[in-house]
Formats: C-alpha cells, sequence, structure tokens
C-alpha cells in the first residue's frame, strides 16, 4: 500500500514539473511576420565610400624584379586613387535619427549614407565611435522623425530563446533571419572586451552592425561577427549583448568618447600551481604581475604579486573578468579591492581613474592607429604599419594572421610590383609580428653573401603567395 502512495506521489510531481517546465517555455511562434513587419522601419541599411591608394597592374602577369620590361612599362604601375565602398547595418534608437551600428562598419568613411527601411536614403554623420567595443553611433542628417527601437535587458536572455536578426546581407537589404541564442559569454579575441552572444540566426557580411531583437521586440545584441572559413553564413554569428553596449552608447551620445574605469595593473591568470604556492582552496582572482607607477592600484598600496579577489563588492571568478568588471565602473569612484597577500586576505580602497587618459591606453591603442603607426623600411623602400584586428575582420582574413600591411612603395623599390595594402606575412621564412623584425632580417641579409629575400605576402585578393626578391 505503501509503495502504491509512493508511486501515485512520485506521478504527480512529474506530472506536475513536466507542467511548469512546459508552462514557462516559450514555443516557436507560428509565424515572425508580425513582429518583422514592426521592426523593420528601424533597421537601417548603411553604405560608406572612403579613397584608397593603390598601384593597380594592368597586365595580366607581373615582371620580375630585374627584367628589362620593367622600367619600360613603369608608368603603367603608378599609384592610383579609388573608392570602395562597404556595406552593413544600423538600427534607430531615437526619433530625431539616432543610429547605432559597429564602429568597423563606418571606420575612415568619408561618407556615410543610411536607407531607412528599404526606402529613402540620407547622409549620416558619425556622433561617437569607439573600437575597442566596436560600437558607433551614427546621426542621420534630416528634420524628420523615425521610428525607433528600445533595448531589452540582455543579462535575461537564454540559451535557447528564440531571437530574430535583421539587416543588410551583401547589400540585399532589409532580410529577416530567426534562430536561437546559442551561448553566452563567448570570447573570440576580436576586442579587447568580449562578452558575446553566439545565435545561429543566420548572420552574413553586410549584417554587421544590426540589431538581434528577442520576441518582445526589443534589441538584445548588436551583430557583430561571424565564424566562417567561406566568409557566409555557417550558424556562428556573435552579437554584442545590449546591456555592454548601452553604457558606451550612452557615454558616445553625451561625451563623443568614453569613460571607463582604471586600475593600473597588468593582470594574469591564477593557475593551479599558483593558487597551492599560496594557499588558495582553488584557482581563481587575477595576479597582479605589475603595477603602473602613479596610478590608483598604486596609490592604493596594490602591489604586484596581489591576487585580486573581488572588486566593489563583485567575486573575480576569473582574470578575464577584471576588466570587464572595471571598464564598467564609473571614473573616480571609490571602491573596494580585496587582495590575497602572503595567504590573507586585504582590503584597499582605490578611486579608480580613466582609461582613456592612461599612458597605458595610449600605448596600447597605437596599433590601431593606421596612420601614425607606419614606419619606412629604406632599405626597400616602402612604408609599412601593424596588422590591426580591425583589418583582420574588414579583409576577413584568418583571424590568427600576424604581419605588416604595404602602406607605400617607392617607384625604384624592389617590391615596385606589389600593391599597397598587401600583407608582409614572412621574411626568409621567419613570421613578421612586428617592423623590428623586419628590418633586422633584411639588415643581415644586406650585410651577408645573400642578394635575395623569400617574402610570403596576402594580396590584396587575401591570395597568401611567395615572392623571390633580388635586394642588391
Amino acid at each position: 500500500m505503501i509503495f502504491k502512495n509512493l508511486k501515485f506521489f512520485l506521478l504527480i510531481s512529474y506530472t506536475l514539473m513536466a507542467f511548469n517546465i512546459s508552462a514557462n517555455a516559450k514555443s516557436a511562434p507560428e509565424s515572425f511576420a508580425d513582429i518583422a513587419e514592426k521592426l523593420m522601419p528601424s533597421v537601417v541599411n548603411i553604405s560608406t565610400t572612403q579613397t584608397i591608394t593603390t598601384k593597380a597592374n594592368p597586365f595580366p602577369f607581373e615582371f620580375p624584379p630585374g627584367s628589362p620590361f620593367e622600367e619600360m612599362f613603369k608608368e603603367f604601375n603608378t599609384p592610383q586613387e579609388r573608392k570602395a565602398t562597404s556595406l552593413g547595418s544600423g538600427f534607430i534608437i531615437d526619433k530625431k535619427g539616432l543610429v547605432i551600428t559597429n564602429n568597423h562598419v563606418v571606420d575612415s568613411a568619408e561618407n556615410i549614407f543610411v536607407r531607412v527601411n528599404g526606402g529613402k536614403e540620407y547622409n549620416a554623420k558619425v556622433i561617437g565611435a569607439d573600437p575597442l567595443s566596436d560600437v558607433a553611433v551614427l546621426e542621420i542628417i534630416s528634420e524628420e522623425n523615425f521610428i525607433p527601437v528600445k533595448f531589452g535587458d540582455s543579462d535575461k536572455a537564454r540559451i535557447g530563446d528564440w531571437v530574430v536578426a535583421i539587416g543588410n546581407p551583401f547589400g540585399l537589404g532589409g532580410t529577416v533571419t530567426a534562430g536561437i541564442i546559442s551561448a553566452r559569454n563567448r570570447e573570440i579575441g576580436l576586442s579587447r572586451y568580449e562578452d558575446y552572444i553566439q545565435t545561429d540566426a543566420s548572420i552574413n557580411q553586410g549584417n554587421s552592425g544590426g540589431p538581434l531583437f528577442n520576441l518582445e521586440g526589443d534589441v538584445i545584441g548588436i551583430n557583430t561577427a561571424i565564424l566562417s572559413p567561406s566568409g557566409g553564413s555557417s550558424g556562428i554569428g556573435f552579437a554584442i549583448p545590449s546591456n555592454s553596449a548601452k553604457r558606451i552608447i550612452d557615454q558616445l551620445i553625451e561625451f563623443g568618447e568614453t569613460k571607463r574605469g582604471w586600475l593600473g595593473v597588468r593582470i594574469q591568470e591564477v593557475s593551479k600551481e599558483i593558487a597551492e604556492v599560496e594557499k588558495l582552496d582553488k584557482p581563481k582572482g587575477a595576479l597582479v604581475a605589475s603595477v603602473a607607477e602613479g596610478s590608483p592600484s598604486d596609490k592604493a598600496g596594490i602591489k604586484a604579486g596581489d591576487i585580486i579577489l573581488e572588486f566593489d563588492g563583485k567575486e573575480v571568478v576569473t582574470m578575464k573578468m577584471l576588466p570587464k568588471i572595471v571598464a564598467k565602473t564609473n571614473v573616480g569612484k571609490s571602491v573596494i579591492v580585496k587582495v590575497w597577500r602572503n595567504k590573507k586576505l586585504i582590503s584597499k580602497k582605490v578611486i579608480l581613474g580613466r582609461l582613456e587618459s592612461s599612458s597605458e591606453f595610449k600605448a596600447n591603442i597605437k596599433p590601431e592607429d593606421k596612420e601614425k603607426e607606419t614606419s619606412v623600411i629604406n632599405s626597400l623602400k616602402i612604408t609599412v604599419r601593424i596588422l590591426t584586428k580591425q583589418d583582420i575582420i574588414e579583409r576577413k582574413l584568418p583571424a590568427e594572421i600576424k604581419g605588416l600591411v604595404i602602406t607605400k612603395i617607392e617607384n625604384d623599390s624592389p617590391l615596385n610590383y606589389l600593391e599597397v595594402n598587401n600583407i608582409i606575412v614572412e621574411v626568409q621564412k621567419k613570421k613578421i609580428t612586428n617592423i623590428k623584425i623586419l628590418k633586422d632580417i633584411v639588415s643581415d641579409v644586406l650585410q651577408s653573401d645573400e642578394s635575395n629575400l623569400l617574402i610570403a605576402i596576402y594580396n590584396n585578393h587575401n591570395q597568401r603567395r611567395y615572392l623571390g626578391v633580388r635586394i642588391k
């Protein structure tokens, strides 16, 4: 009798549990037509133009260095300017025409055009942009009123929730795709502060900067990147969470720039071995490798070797969490930082500085400055700069590639049959990760009995090629 009652009780409990799960789950809508019709007027197609200088070769072949035809046809291989265009997406957040998109969609653009709901096209200007988060705010130049959308709470978005993406893939405009949230808190190595929403809603070239909506029609993400060997959708797309983006957007609208909190420490992971030595119960926190002189941490007495376990009441579970938490904290705020030192937990009061004003920040963003970071390689008579993450995104290059982008080629350069924007990735079978390595290799060859360089490049069609170059 007891067994039967227990069996009945378990059956009832299971039925109630199944009912609750069913009641809480959101079923797929019969159609996305209503939500698409409501949101389409707020999604825009963005096109930009910029002038690019290239060395055009009118022939279907290239003359090798030292060829008698090289001098004869040199006049046909002079630098030329051309207009380049790019496409992206965005969405309106204010009736006066404020538009949100990715920074890489409008970076270096001379002209920006916004087409609303597949109809009228307007000129637009950049109000503010942040390369670190890849977010930009535009303003449509018009006296008209527009239909805005609002941000939702991305923290409430759950893995498995339905989402809708609307954008301008391949320039087709007004394209709606649907899918689910595949994962949260993704880091893929594209930007400094990463916390992407992963989705299988189809996202392609041209979707960048477009909105990712929940079924309530609120923006929970800004579509930013895809993982794809072909450049097309493979069901792995990434969006910046709205909660992360909104703070940046509000600052760009108010100040035209960002204001992130700054501690002034260089940190590293706490390994299992370090945790054992420091008598921590498990690997956690962020190990302070060094402290910038005169920084907020330096003034507060934080030292190299400290392990930061808590910041402003928030537990630092992993090293990667700390920069995100600090960046979201207001500049000038007084916070309590709990650190593990000499096997004891101690507290330090820190008044946060501003990251963008720090020498650390200015040093870190130099590789992203395409104009200031150029360097002349006199021995090759070319000018180069470091390949940036932004280049990799825009040109859809392999994520792991490192090298130098050619920005100028003199007519009498031994590399004058290459083109501006070609990327040098190897010389003498050695990887080129910075300008000094290239200079050193060329210098060594010039001082040796060798006369040639073996150079590997990516050309402007993203094809990898080896070239033999005589330099003496």
